[in-house]
């Protein structure tokens, strides 16, 4: 009798433990699913209505417009003369000989007089030549003494979250970047960037990097 007592409160024993471990991982279980991931809630949940307004209104909005158009900007520059107009015919002024006003005088081209031609090349506005904007040498200093700063911009973005998912995927790789803000054409642009730089060399082998690594990057230079 007392052999089975012991056998019958170690089976006992055995399955309260097994229940008990049961319920602690049932709770364990409840707890993890419901509580917040890290990283997951932490930027500010957008509806599926402001998804669907913001993508309407950026749809044909380029925001690296601006450094795709500066080197054609570059190439554009030149003196442009104005034209001047010909000179208008003045009709010779009429002579009076002895009261009686004598046949006016057709007058010549004014081409043709020479007293004319002075006053033709006095009309002619004086052209300044087009002053160019400094290029800052390799060094980052500029031909009239300042500074230069260099970013490499690694993307621009409409919103905040996609800016920083490629912060994010940029510090994976073993970049360090940053988002920056900037009002560009009335609207707020998100700029993932790489620096400051000193000199154009050091942003130049850093872009180098982004694009081994299959990042598209664009080199700016900021003047201070």
């Amino acid at each position: 009798m007392s052999k089975q007592k012991q056998r019958g409160g170690f089976a006992m024993g055995l399955i309260v433990g097994l229940l008990l471990g049961l319920g602690i991982a049932l709770g364990v279980a409840l707890y993890v699913t419901k509580a917040p991931v890290p990283f997951v809630n932490k930027l500010p949940q957008r509806t599926a209505e402001q998804d669907a307004q913001e993508a309407e209104r950026n749809r044909n909005w380029d925001p690296n417009a601006p450094l795709a158009g500066r080197a054609g900007a570059k190439a554009a520059s030149g003196v442009v003369t104005p034209a001047v107009a010909p000179p208008a015919t003045q009709p010779s002024p009429q002579i009076t000989i002895g009261g009686t006003p004598a046949p006016a005088v057709e007058g010549r081209p004014a081409e043709r007089a020479p007293a004319v031609q002075p006053q033709a090349q006095s009309q002619i506005p004086s052209v300044k030549p087009e002053q160019r904007p400094t290029e800052p040498r390799a060094d980052g200093v500029r031909p009239d003494g300042s500074r230069g700063s260099f970013f490499v911009q690694a993307g621009a973005y409409a919103r905040m979250e996609d800016a920083e998912q490629q912060r994010a995927k940029l510090a994976i790789q073993g970049f360090s970047a940053k988002v920056m803000e900037r009002e560009q054409s009335g609207r707020t642009v998100f700029r993932v960037r790489l620096g400051p730089f000193d000199t154009r060399d050091e942003a130049e082998a850093q872009q180098k990097k982004l694009e081994g690594a299959g990042v598209e990057a664009n080199l700016v230079a900021i003047q201070r």
